[in-house]
């Protein structure tokens, strides 16, 4: 009976289902996530980049007016007021100066090109303006104080008024004088000025510009007659000059005009004008030649004249 049971049992165990296990779900393998190479942001800026680039800092500046401004624009973070001009020309020009932006465009051309034009040159109009800016700002700080104890460039040094009632120095009105500050050995160059303490700003001034233009025919007469040789040529008669801009020029009958404010820049700087102009008694024009002139007493006379360009001259 009990092995009946067995084989009952044995053949129901064969017709039973097998119970299902759930399988775990296989795992998938997967690739690392690819690295996208690095992505190089930088970019040609916009006129708007250039804005906020050139504008947000110290000293924000929001505005260039020109002061005959007739159209303006916002470009970037600054709005630029210009000069606009219709003129006999082709192309739209485009000149920055102390005044701010200038425009000028052909008759026929329509405002809304001219606006364009702009825009696209917005980079470089808000570069230039801001130099110009900068430029102006050195000027200013550079501006000469007519008072007891201020100081002027002379000869590339500071020079130190001092208002000396005591004496009449003579014909000249004042007086140079190197004195020693104290073991080191260094000099400090003082002007002795014949005028009262309570003397006016007018009155120091034509003082001292009297004083440096004599100064300056003499200087500049020894350095003409230092280079003159050297480059084999003879100038006839020198005149002074007050230009704003432009520091001397020669005449083919030998006649020669300097800028007497030179005489506030070093003296390698003189030099190289007083080379310059001599240089122009052999070529009467700016060629290579005339460079190559120029060089054979003045080596350098390209840094000398970018120092002439970047140093800002004291303003009167």
């Amino acid at each position: 009976m009990a092995l009946m049971q067995r084989l009952l049992q044995y053949t129901l165990d064969l017709f039973d289902p097998v119970p299902l296990v759930a399988a775990k779900p296989r795992a998938r393998r997967t690739a690392p996530p690819r690295q996208k190479p690095p992505v190089n942001r930088a970019r040609t800026p916009s006129p708007d980049a250039v804005g906020r680039d050139l504008w947000r800092g110290e000293g924000e500046v929001s505005a260039f007016r020109h002061p005959r401004a007739s159209r303006e624009l916002q470009l970037g973070d600054a709005l630029v007021a210009y000069e606009f001009k219709r003129g006999k020309r082709r192309t739209i020009g485009f000149s920055v100066g102390p005044d701010g932006l200038v425009v000028s465009a052909p008759k026929w051309t329509p405002l809304y090109e001219v606006d364009a034009a702009v825009r696209e040159k917005a980079a470089w109009i808000l570069t230039k303006l801001m130099e110009s800016r900068q430029r102006m700002a050195q000027l200013e700080s550079a501006r000469i104080e007519w008072r007891n104890g201020a100081s002027l460039p002379f000869r590339g040094e500071p020079l130190l008024m001092v208002l000396d009632p005591s004496h009449d120095f003579g014909a000249v009105g004042a007086e140079l004088r190197a004195d020693a500050l104290g073991e080191s050995g260094a000099t400090r160059l003082t002007l002795h000025i014949a005028l009262a303490q309570h003397a006016s700003a007018e009155q120091i001034r034509d003082a001292v510009q009297a004083w440096l233009m004599r100064q300056a025919r003499e200087i500049f007469t020894e350095r003409l007659n230092h280079f003159a040789p050297q480059l084999e040529v003879q100038w006839q008669r020198l005149s002074l000059s007050n230009a704003g801009t432009r520091w001397g020029s020669a005449r083919s009958d030998g006649s020669i005009r300097l800028n007497w404010r030179l005489i506030h820049f070093n003296p390698s700087v003189l030099d190289y004008v007083v080379a310059h102009e001599l240089s122009h008694l052999r070529v009467m024009n700016h060629s290579a030649r005339f460079w190559a002139t120029v060089g054979t007493v003045v080596p350098d006379y390209a840094l000398l004249r970018g120092q002439l360009k970047d140093v800002p001259v004291p303003r009167w």
